[in-house]
């Protein structure tokens, strides 16, 4: 079944969410409830080995919810900062991520995102529960620099039960 795309409202908001430890449905009824309209992955490769969060099976499972899906590979982390965020260097992590910003694939990557969180609402994706220890909050900061009144929020889908 299909949603209706319902257009963004004014000031624009842009969310954010990782889905560390949550399951995919969780996912979605998180974007749901925001009335996020568009999820924005910003993961370099958008594979993982958490099920249903791999491009494919989580573009299929948004679908189904009404939720369009991007792939922004140009906003993703390069390597050595994911080894950085991995071994807990988040200021490294951050510097690494700050220096591939500045690039241009990157900046046409934002410029686009930007383009899309004005039309609707948005939520980066990414995989950390934390904001502060993922680049997608780099990724937002910088939006919010370059759109004149964003509004950006953190949604925090609720964690997959214990086994």
């Amino acid at each position: 079944m299909a949603f209706p795309r319902a257009k963004r409202s004014t000031p624009p908001v842009l969310a954010t969410i990782g889905y560390e430890g949550a399951t995919p449905p969780a996912v979605i009824d998180a974007l749901r409830a925001a009335g996020v309209t568009l999820l924005v992955d910003v993961r370099a490769a958008a594979r993982s080995r958490r099920p249903g969060f791999a491009k494919s099976r989580l573009a299929g499972g948004l679908a189904d919810a009404g939720i369009a899906y991007r792939h922004a590979a140009a906003l993703g982390t390069p390597a050595d900062g994911r080894a950085a965020a991995r071994a807990g260097r988040h200021a490294a992590m951050r510097a690494i991520f700050a220096e591939h910003l500045a690039t241009a694939p990157a900046e046409a990557a934002l410029a686009e995102v930007g383009a899309l969180a004005r039309a609707e609402r948005a939520c980066l994706l990414c995989f950390e529960a934390d904001p502060g220890h993922c680049h997608r909050l780099l990724v937002a900061d910088a939006l919010a620099a370059r759109e004149a009144g964003l509004t950006v929020v953190h949604l925090h889908p609720e964690p997959a039960p214990a086994d």
